[in-house]
């Protein structure tokens, strides 16, 4: 008899010695999901945002520490455009409409100064119809814009070069309520830094078309915008 409770206690040992570890990698394997589910949800950090100061549609002066408090998107632009800025602007105006908060705004910075006056940006305004008070068409000095844009690391052509004067990039860039940078992550897990704020062939956002009726990034700017607001 002692024999056989003696082989019964080796075989729940060994049975301990089998089920212990599958537990513990078992719970190892969940945390490990859940880490990166939320790693995923996440927004990074990319940096502080550049100072700026800039007379608006209004002719009052906007600057960085005036959007604190607001989840914001900054992007470059000008009203002459014939391209990417009607739709850029459009998408913008979009998501205006559909988040709709007193604590969201926008940032249009003007990369044309000399035509974009406060008085033309006020009328560009009011042809787009804009709604909300917080959204900030900026104009200044061509030099000190060039040097925000590469600050906020966003495509705008050198001035001097007639061909490439006024060009520019459909990027957005996403402010949070302390003031910076913010983006999601792809699906590598690497940050995108920015979103395109330009239409699409196709959903996946692989082909751009000033006709697309796809916009890929826009539906993950306002995801991203309520997520912010809700900090």
């Amino acid at each position: 008899m002692p024999k056989m409770r003696n082989n019964k206690k080796q075989k729940q040992n060994s049975k301990s010695k089998i089920i212990i570890p599958i537990i513990i990698l078992a719970l190892i394997f969940v945390v490990i999901g859940a880490g990166m589910s939320y790693f995923k949800k996440s927004l990074f950090t990319v940096m502080k945002v550049p100072d700026f100061e800039l007379t608006d549609q209004n002719s009052k002066k906007i600057t960085n520490k005036d959007m604190l408090g607001k989840v914001y998107l900054v992007e470059f632009f000008f009203s002459k455009c014939p391209t990417i800025c009607p739709v850029m602007n459009s998408n913008m105006k979009y998501i205006e409409e559909t988040i709709n908060s007193k604590d969201f705004g926008i940032i249009s910075i003007s990369i044309d100064p000399t035509n974009d006056t406060p008085e033309v940006l006020q009328n560009h305004a009011r042809m787009l119809g804009t709604q909300s008070p917080n959204w900030h068409f900026l104009t200044g000095d061509r030099d000190y814009i060039l040097k925000l844009a590469d600050q906020f690391d966003i495509y705008v052509g050198d001035k001097e070069d007639q061909s490439e004067s006024l060009n520019h990039s459909g990027m957005i860039a996403l402010v949070d309520k302390e003031g910076n940078l913010r983006s999601r992550f792809d699906e590598n897990n690497s940050p995108i830094l920015y979103y395109s704020g330009l239409n699409y062939e196709d959903p996946q956002g692989k082909k751009t078309s000033l006709r697309g009726k796809y916009h890929p990034d826009r539906e993950k700017l306002i995801e991203d915008i309520q997520k912010l607001l809700k900090q």
